[in-house]
């Protein structure tokens, strides 16, 4: 009798286990989705930037057809995603799961002008190239964090403190514009980016729980998306600097 019990209770752990695990991968393909949508619009709108004369001198100031500056809007438009995604941060708890993704999908738009910069500064072979470098070293990375069975959270505290140098070491360069401070901040990029890929993969997997309601996981798969978004623009850029050919 007591082996029938056990096995009983055996049985409907691990069905309670399948169904966290359909329910897992679920909801990770639901992130995914997300953030490879993020990742067509911004395109979507770089291109029309691009190739579209209209809407590329609303942005830019050109000269003999080359970049030469920004107007006015396109310098909001650059400065515009931090203050969608502070006003996001800060919104975090009280702001509905419908709120989350419209400001989900405003900043992937927004962020898009940025990147159409990177269409103006390198052939636009060489960022298809780079784009699909990304697209595979990410997936591997992501995929790591996935499947590791090692804790990634140690990493955290080095990788914050990574990037805080990154950021201080940008606005430097800013006044100096050093090409051998710029390479060190590249190279670091990728190094910091590549780590939080999978760490940011290995957080979101562990922070599901088959217990949220919807509009819970809802606003959580967005968070989820928006951090592997970010992670792979900023991979993108640093990469492009490595592998990119100018115009």
């Amino acid at each position: 009798m007591a082996y029938n019990v056990d096995r009983r209770t055996m049985t409907r752990g691990q069905a309670e286990a399948a169904q966290i695990d359909v329910g897992l991968r679920s909801y990770m393909l639901r992130v995914y989705n997300l953030m490879a949508s993020g990742l067509l619009l911004s395109g979507i709108v770089a291109v029309m930037i691009d190739v579209v004369p209209v809407f590329r001198d609303l942005f830019y100031v050109t000269q003999g057809g080359q970049m030469v500056g920004l107007t006015l809007l396109g310098t909001l438009a650059m400065w515009s995603p931090l203050i969608v995604l502070f006003g996001a941060m800060f919104m975090m708890r009280s702001a509905s799961a419908a709120m989350v993704q419209s400001m989900y999908w405003l900043f992937v738009a927004l962020q898009g002008v940025g990147l159409s910069v990177l269409l103006q500064i390198y052939t636009d072979a060489s960022v298809v190239r780079v784009f699909f470098i990304t697209a595979a070293a990410f997936a591997g990375l992501s995929l790591y964090g996935y499947t590791t069975k090692r804790n990634l959270s140690g990493m955290a505290s080095f990788l914050v403190m990574g990037l805080i140098g990154i950021l201080i070491a940008a606005v430097v360069n800013l006044f100096i514009a050093s090409s051998m401070l710029q390479f060190i901040i590249s190279a670091a990029g990728v190094l910091v980016f590549a780590g939080l890929t999978a760490y940011d993969t290995q957080r979101i997997k562990e922070e599901y729980s088959a217990t949220m309601d919807r509009e819970t996981m809802s606003k959580s798969a967005t968070w989820g998306a928006l951090s592997l978004y970010i992670n792979f623009i900023n991979l993108l850029q640093f990469l492009l600097y490595f592998l990119g050919n100018r115009e």
